[in-house]
């Protein structure tokens, strides 16, 4: 054979270099791909898709708890004990968003000249205003607090600018 002549002689030799130059890369590819596909799938140090992180992230974000579950830690109330909060405590945990900054025109706790127009027409009136709400203010009858606990909300703010009411 000298320098110049083609390994391929017949045609039939061509046929079969042609058809394998294309058919021996497209086998390489399909193996390469199945082989990298099967493996899972794990990001730079990260399980994000794991079934576990998953569902941690779609969690709901509260419950509500009407007995304790087996190993939580409950403070002991005696049996059939009703809790009722303080009015410093109603009024932290509903009232004190609004009244503490003065956020739409309520009046903030202790402000003396807020209140005076407020305190002349006397507790049912406070009372009632905060069970059935006024103005920007939602009622809070029906709502997570009593309306005894509401009612000590009301003297405790009312109280904070001068008010003389007991509940």
């Amino acid at each position: 054979m000298s320098e110049h002549e083609s390994p391929i002689k017949t045609p039939k030799q061509l046929i079969i270099v042609v058809v394998l130059s294309f058919i021996v890369p497209i086998v390489a590819i399909v193996l390469l791909t199945m082989y990298i596909g099967a493996a899972p799938m794990i990001g730079a140090g990260s399980d994000a898709l794991s079934p576990e992180a998953t569902a941690q992230r779609i969690k709901p974000v509260g419950r509500v708890v009407t007995a304790p579950e087996a190993g939580e830690v409950v403070a002991a109330a005696p049996a059939g004990a009703v809790v009722i909060r303080t009015g410093s405590q109603v009024y932290a945990a509903a009232c004190a968003g609004c009244h503490t900054s003065g956020v739409l025109g309520s009046p903030k706790i202790g402000d003396k000249a807020a209140w005076a127009p407020r305190l002349a027409k006397g507790y049912e009136a406070l009372l009632t205003s905060s069970l059935k709400g006024k103005g920007a203010m939602g009622a809070q009858g029906g709502g997570a607090y009593s309306d005894a606990e509401i009612g000590k909300a009301v003297a405790h703010l009312a109280n904070s600018a001068g008010g003389n009411f007991t509940q």
